[in-house]
């Protein structure tokens, strides 16, 4: 079991970049910067040991751990700064929540990111024995010439299409709500030069919908009699990006650890 001064040990190595994980889009399979980033570490270390069952109490009682670790810093970086935990008042601070979730839930990106990934789900469910049907075909039609090794490739060429519109499908949808929820949260505080989180959250959500657009782009050849759909999504996307673009007019020159500098 990790003690503290192993966590902070491990977050304050030297090679770690630090916030890299703030903006990130969490896929860390297809990740260059795993090796740099402590989230991903601190899983490394306490999570891989538990095996692949993430039901196991190993599992549990480590991810119990770590959040008593992280409660243990919040409450001594809170009692150095001289701030009281206890003096918030609860009712107003549910009252300001509930506004701004009202009023993100009701913003244009939040709604048309929320029509997108229902969109995908509709496509996919209308698709899903053509996409079977395709990759049959791949491995069956010995006419089209194709080597066992060419097949592997298209059905894998296929397959990451898929994964990248999945990934990215509702994550999109979060991270602008994110932004939106910032946005409007900081325009009750007095301007400042500093980058805005909710800028950082809308650009991950920008690279989302570029790299979805791509994905489509590169499935619209593979099924053809899909073409009307996959444009109506492809149209879709492009009004959320310029949307997104227009409302977080810094988003694209946000500066994300790592990634970005």
């Amino acid at each position: 079991m990790m003690k503290k001064k192993e966590l902070l040990n491990l977050v304050n190595r030297p090679e770690m970049i630090l916030g890299i994980y703030n903006y990130c889009d969490r896929w860390c399979e297809r990740c260059d910067f795993t090796n740099r980033c402590a989230n991903f570490a601190i899983g490394e270390e306490n999570f891989s040991k538990s095996g692949e069952d993430s039901n196991n109490k190993a599992f549990w009682d480590e991810l119990h751990n770590v959040f008593q670790l992280t409660m243990e810093m919040i409450l001594e970086s809170a009692e150095k700064h001289g701030i009281d935990l206890n003096d918030i008042d609860t009712e107003k601070y549910e009252e300001e929540r509930k506004q701004l979730n009202e009023l993100t839930n009701a913003h244009e990106c939040a709604y048309l990111s929320k029509d997108y990934y229902t969109y995908v789900n509709d496509w996919f469910d209308a698709t899903e024995d053509l996409i079977e049907e395709k990759k049959e075909s791949w491995k069956t039609n010995a006419r089209i010439g194709l080597s066992e090794d060419d097949i592997v490739k298209e059905v894998g060429h296929l397959n990451d299409i898929i994964d990248v519109i999945r990934w990215y499908q509702y994550q999109i949808h979060v991270k602008l709500k994110r932004a939106i929820h910032g946005k409007l949260d900081d325009a009750n505080e007095p301007p400042d030069e500093y980058p805005k989180d909710s800028d950082g959250f809308a650009k991950v959500a920008l690279i989302g919908m570029d790299r979805s657009i791509a994905a489509w782009g590169k499935m619209l050849p593979l099924f053809p009699i899909k073409e009307d759909v996959i444009f109506k999504i492809l149209v879709l996307l492009e009004k959320l990006k310029r949307r997104t673009e227009k409302e977080f007019l810094d988003a694209r020159s946000f500066v994300r650890a790592g990634f970005d500098d």
